[in-house]
């Protein structure tokens, strides 16, 4: 019976010492990922805050984990693409996609840090037109169209890489958007309600994806982000987050609040698991990518923990690995 959907695991590469050490944990803890059975690790692309993470050119630090890894697809959720020339990424993901024989998972979207816009030098007001013409010549270039006036193609080649596109997006038009340009869809642990549970937010947008997507000869993907703690209770894993939270919890939160506003699943395997179950977007979705940021904690817990997904939290709700 195949598994009904992919387990990833997603880090946005933040750490409390320097990014040599953040880069180094993060790859023990995606050799750790191969080993246990993930089917994919994905990585978040941050410009200039340490705090925010240390990954601003996630395609040379996936090509160091393709050397390191047998199995694991690899993602980027998301390159920000107004920041970006797309026949750049074309062909620095074709590398990626080459040197790992295609195991690139190619997540773009539009972004929204106000901060990176500015130091870019572009308006964020524009981040939309920007994403849809790049995005036009980046699937352009994937599928091996020529470019320019001299017959000119992309190499290496990535013919199979545009089926293995995806798009972040938030709102039914962005959702109808993605399905209408044959990319997988990306959803986002945050959502902009505190109150309302991020599953019943996302709902009406994974619905529209379907039903945009149509008769197209591969079957429509949705990647859902979720955020998780695990502890041997959930008072032991708030205990954790509260000490272990990057930039610590605001003071006029509690660590339950500060949970809701981040949407952090927390307490013990058995009890996220039976919250992940309830989750209204979880029916509609091929890809489950857990996370735990922004919580930070030591090497040693996070293997920990990323050792209980895949052996109680994942199976819990249908998973199993592939080949260990």
């Amino acid at each position: 019976m195949p598994n009904p959907f992919r387990l990833g695991f997603l880090s946005h590469l933040r750490g409390r010492a320097d990014a040599d050490q953040a880069y180094q944990e993060s790859l023990e803890i995606f050799d750790a990922a191969d080993r246990l059975g993930f089917d994919a690790i994905w990585v978040a692309q941050h410009h200039f805050k340490d705090l925010g993470g240390m990954l601003p050119s996630p395609f040379p630090f996936l090509a160091a984990v393709a050397a390191r890894t047998k199995r694991l697809r690899l993602g980027t959720s998301i390159i920000v693409l107004p920041f970006e020339h797309p026949l750049r990424v074309a062909e620095d993901a074709a590398v990626v996609d080459t040197l790992s024989h295609g195991r690139l998972e190619l997540g773009v979207g539009s972004g929204s840090d106000a901060d990176e816009f500015e130091a870019f030098d572009i308006d964020i007001n524009s981040r939309h037109q920007r994403t849809t013409d790049a995005l036009i010549t980046l699937k352009k270039a994937l599928a091996g169209e020529t470019l320019g006036t001299d017959g000119q193609r992309l190499r290496p080649p990535a013919p199979t890489l545009g089926d293995r596109l995806w798009l972040s997006a938030l709102s039914i038009r962005g959702a109808q958007y993605a399905a209408d340009s044959g990319a997988g869809l990306l959803l986002s642990r945050f959502v902009g309600s505190e109150e309302q549970a991020a599953g019943q937010e996302q709902e009406p947008v994974a619905v529209a994806f379907r039903e945009a997507w149509g008769d197209r000869p591969l079957p429509p993907r949705i990647g859902l982000s979720r955020g998780i703690y695990l502890g041997s209770s959930q008072q032991a894993a708030l205990d954790e987050i509260e000490k272990y939270a990057m930039g610590g919890i605001p003071p006029d939160l509690s660590p339950e609040s500060y949970c809701q506003r981040v949407h952090i699943t927390y307490g013990a395997p058995e009890e996220v698991a039976a919250r992940l179950a309830a989750d209204r977007v979880l029916p509609y979705t091929t890809d489950l990518i857990l996370q735990f940021d922004p919580i930070h904690p030591p090497l040693a817990r996070i293997l920990e923990m990323l050792e209980q997904v895949a052996t109680q939290v994942a199976p819990a709700l249908g998973w199993q690995p592939t080949n260990r």
